[in-house]
């Protein structure tokens, strides 16, 4: 099982990692706290100190087209918040 999906990289994110060294992940929703702990250490080597979870439910959308109106649902997922140690960050950008 794949534990992380993607990091979570936005505006609030970001500033989050900047100030209380929190980073987000989209991880599988099978996952629990041990698992993604140690796999945020193992990917990026780093001490995670504090894992907090949390599970998003899909949204009805709907939106009207020309030919139509249009409906579909958007996935449900879970977010996992974690918050390194203190003087450790990760750097999502050093790939690009």
């Amino acid at each position: 099982m794949k534990v992380i999906i993607k990091p979570i990289v936005t505006e609030k994110m970001t500033a989050l990692g900047e100030k209380l060294n929190r980073y987000g992940f989209c991880v599988d929703p099978r996952a629990n706290k041990l698992q993604i702990k140690k796999a945020v250490e193992d990917l990026y080597g780093v001490t995670v100190k504090a894992v907090n979870t949390m599970n998003y439910n899909g949204k009805n959308k709907s939106r009207y087209t020309k030919s139509g109106l249009i409906q579909g649902r958007t996935a449900a997922y879970k977010k996992a918040m974690v918050t390194l140690k203190e003087g450790e960050t990760i750097d999502f950008y050093s790939n690009i």
